[in-house]
């Protein structure tokens, strides 16, 4: 199918009951812990450091996007994962994972979607049918476990020690209750569900900048070469800032928007990547486009403290274009931040 006749997918954060959440309900969700597909070969603790400062990542959110005709690929999730540690607050690193029908982790026929009791939601799953223990604070792979209760399991000393300050120093006599005793560690970020509806392909029109003559006529005393680049520079950057805005104006609450194939909307003319910039697969294979997180979802993120948060104006993430399979693990994609640039 042609990149033009794919239809754009809006995502919008709702609250769901547990149970919608859970890996067997294959879920698009934002916040706690990841709900892992491929319940084995989970992405090690090196692969979810933060590139720049080295501390562990925080799971953001998760895509389920199977592709239709592909047995491999029958369930197929990308999981977003970042760096909430101020000062770096930049990390970012996109893992995709697939899965044919017949595996070894999830019945052939789809789950029920009638309800599930929530009576267990006190407890936290820290461990995968596969065997794999996770971690109490991020729920991600955890191959250290508490020398004193030998229960305890920890993808980093990092939270190993945030646990034992917030109640495991207390709580590790009474290992067997563990599940049932894991604290906020106010490191997760808050959990919703993605639900999804096809965008409206009648958009507003993208309203139209000054003239470059009346921006330069407003300024004195500036070299006419300089003042024609700069109104130049601004109008262009105003307009894809205006585009932007008209392109999401019927559906401002939009936090996520998926078309595999497509081109993304940047909300600045600034640092948009060229097919240069964007590494292939391992595999030899292209990447592209496949979906874009929208600066409307740190509104449901509780991450404001100013300059020392999570911030961006778009994160575009790109998939192999052949959506390779490399086993039963998780392979890692590319994912580009366009930061939010000022407008005159």
């Amino acid at each position: 199918m042609a990149a033009a006749c794919v239809p754009v997918e809006l995502g919008f954060a709702e609250e769901a009951p547990a149970w919608r959440l859970r890996s067997e309900q294959f879920p698009s969700k934002v916040g706690g812990r990841p709900a892992w597909l491929g319940l084995a070969e989970l992405p090690g603790p090196g692969a979810l450091a933060c590139a720049r400062c080295g501390r562990p990542l925080a799971f953001l959110l998760q895509v389920y996007a199977p592709l239709p005709g592909r047995d491999d690929a029958f369930h197929r999730s990308l999981f977003l994962f970042c760096c909430r540690e101020p000062p770096c607050c930049a990390g970012l690193r996109v893992f995709r994972n697939q899965l044919p029908r017949k595996n070894a982790f999830y019945p052939y026929e789809p789950p029920s979607e009638t309800g599930a009791s929530d009576t267990d939601t006190e407890c936290v799953c820290l461990r995968l049918k596969s065997g794999a223990h996770l971690c109490r604070v991020c729920g991600c792979l955890a191959p250290m476990t508490c020398s004193k209760c030998k229960q305890a399991r920890y993808c980093s000393k990092e939270h190993q020690t945030l646990d034992w300050r917030l109640g495991h120093k207390q709580a590790c006599a009474q290992s067997d209750h563990l599940d049932h005793m894991v604290p906020d560690h106010k490191f997760l970020f808050p959990e919703f569900e993605i639900v999804t509806e096809t965008e409206d392909e009648n958009l507003p029109e993208v309203v139209e900048m000054e003239d470059y003559s009346e921006v330069i006529g407003s300024l004195e005393g500036i070299p006419e070469e300089e003042l024609d680049s700069m109104a130049k520079h601004e109008s262009k950057e105003d307009h894809i800032f205006q585009k932007f805005k008209s392109q999401i104006a019927l559906e401002p609450e939009q936090i996520l928007r998926y078309g595999r194939g497509i081109k993304p909307i940047w909300i600045s003319g600034e640092n948009i990547p060229e097919e240069k910039d964007i590494p292939d697969c391992p595999c030899g294979a292209k990447r592209i486009f496949e979906f874009q997180v929208m600066p409307q979802l740190l509104n449901h993120l509780k991450a404001d403290r100013l300059g020392r948060s999570i911030d961006w104006g778009v994160l575009a993430v790109f998939t192999c274009a052949e959506s390779c399979s490399l086993g039963v693990g998780y392979t890692e994609e590319f994912v580009w931040k366009q930061d939010v640039i000022d407008i005159p």
